[in-house]
């Protein structure tokens, strides 16, 4: 009789093994999400004999890597200047946000040659039938883009079809976790599989030198699903975010070794698809009303682009004993560190006041330069008195009320007056920039300065359809 297969119990969250279930992992603290799997079940390899390693010296002659563009500039440039052959990407996000949608409109963009050369695409779907993708390149207009397709979910099919001397150039996997090596008794998506399917693909990219792009679901944090080793495997991380409320959707790459960290692509979801934004701020602030209390103009950086958003704060009396506080594209804990400081070193009192936060259009900012336009916009609320409506703010404010400088300010500002804003209130600095010729500077040392700007100003009554509000 057959030996009982040992078996443990594997983290799908963190990779951490276990000798015996339990409802929360240890390494890492999560619920649910230990896993049952066979000891022992590791994968051959699905082909070549081993052989001895052969080093060489860091000055050997080698070829240079061309990129190869795809024709959709905001791509390209998160990408670092296009794909280059051999790599692997990864690309994560929400449910339905279009992630399949972006990538099958990069696939055909290369493959009719839409930057100069046509290049082999080819699109395997593991969740999606034949049919369902030529409906949607139906829909998105690209039907005669010769892309091939592909439904399959075993990995040593799908090595089978790529591992030739002439491979296409660019490989679309969809999604990781729906692939299988049938050396694992583990059923698809655990962790052992995830990890197992991409290696043998990242390998099998970079031996025939194409370039693979895999796409993974995310859990109910952001993160992308399955063992973390995966991000690390991959030499590029995108995450493609957006709100279902607004239709602009941002491409960022977290992790880049061919090119910058932090970049974003824009992009505006319509009817035919994904359409790029070349020019975001203008965008962002479309829709931006005649000047208005609590409203104020960022000017930040992300990645290597200047972007220009709408801050809105709203202070309201408080209903409850305990005042709200509701963040909207900000982080909330900065929140409650500006309103502190501005409690504690300038005297202004919002302790019994609701206060709500929301940056226009659905764009997440992580910068802390948003500091200071965020207080301007808090006081604006306060006081009744709008900012400028020609006048951009950025500064990050200190626990002891300072305002300090931040980097890339002459980008910042050439891009305000690139949109016609005159005024900017910003941190001391020490050398003048080539952005100051067309834009008046104002500096801020502290934050009662910023304060001092609002200080008797009288609430103005506002007229809403012919009513005084």
């Amino acid at each position: 009789m057959a030996a009982r297969p040992e078996t443990r119990f594997v983290c799908q969250q963190c990779g951490a093994a276990h000798p015996k279930w339990s409802g929360k992992c240890d390494a890492c603290g999560a619920w649910n999400s230990l896993a049952e799997e066979t000891v022992g079940a590791v994968p051959k390899g699905l082909g070549g004999a081993r052989g001895k390693l052969a080093f060489q010296s860091l000055d050997a002659a080698h070829e240079g890597l061309s990129r190869r563009l795809s024709g959709i500039a905001e791509f390209d440039r998160v990408c670092g200047g296009g794909l280059v052959p051999g790599s692997a990407l990864l690309v994560g996000g929400d449910p339905g946000i279009g992630k399949s949608t972006l990538l099958l409109q990069i696939a055909a963009a290369l493959a009719q040659g839409r930057a100069g050369q046509a290049l082999g695409c080819a699109y395997i779907s593991g969740e999606e039938s034949l049919d369902q993708v030529r409906l949607r390149a139906e829909r998105l207009g690209v039907k005669s883009a010769p892309v091939l397709l592909a439904a399959a979910t075993s990995i040593r099919d799908i090595a089978g079809a790529l591992d030739r001397t002439d491979p296409p150039d660019f490989v679309v996997v969809d999604s990781i976790q729906t692939m299988y090596l049938d050396q694992l008794d583990s059923a698809p998506g655990t962790v052992g599989q995830v990890r197992a399917s991409a290696q043998e693909l990242i390998r099998l990219a970079k031996r025939r030198g194409f370039t693979v792009m895999l796409v993974g679901h995310v859990t109910k944090d952001g993160l992308i699903a399955g063992p973390r080793v995966l991000e690390h495997m991959v030499d590029a991380v995108l995450y493609f975010e957006g709100e279902r409320g607004h239709q602009f959707r941002i491409l960022r790459a977290v992790k880049n070794r061919h090119g910058p960290t932090d970049e974003i692509g824009v992009f505006e979801m319509t009817d035919a698809g994904l359409r790029e934004v070349p020019n975001p701020s203008a965008l962002f602030l479309g829709d931006r009303q005649a000047p208005a209390s609590g409203s104020a103009v960022f000017a930040g950086i992300e990645g290597t682009r200047p972007m220009l958003v709408e801050i809105q704060a709203l202070v309201a009396p408080s209903s409850y004993g305990t005042a709200r506080r509701a963040v909207v594209g900000w982080d909330g804990n900065r929140l409650a560190m500006v309103l502190a400081v501005l409690e504690a070193r300038c005297g202004v009192e919002f302790g019994a006041r609701d206060i709500y936060l929301n940056v226009a259009g659905g764009l997440r900012i992580a910068e802390p330069a948003a500091d200071l336009a965020v207080a301007a916009a808090l006081l604006s609320a306060l006081t009744g008195a709008p900012v400028p409506a020609d006048t951009v703010v950025f500064g990050e404010i200190g626990l002891s009320g300072e305002v300090r400088a931040v980097g890339q300010a002459d980008a910042r500002l050439k891009e305000a007056a690139k949109l016609g804003f005159t005024a900017a209130i910003l941190p001391p600095r020490r050398g003048r920039g080539a952005g100051e010729a067309a834009i008046e500077t104002k500096e801020i040392a502290h934050l009662r300065g910023l304060v001092a700007m609002f200080e008797g100003a009288q609430r103005k009554p506002q007229r809403v359809g012919g009513a005084v509000a």
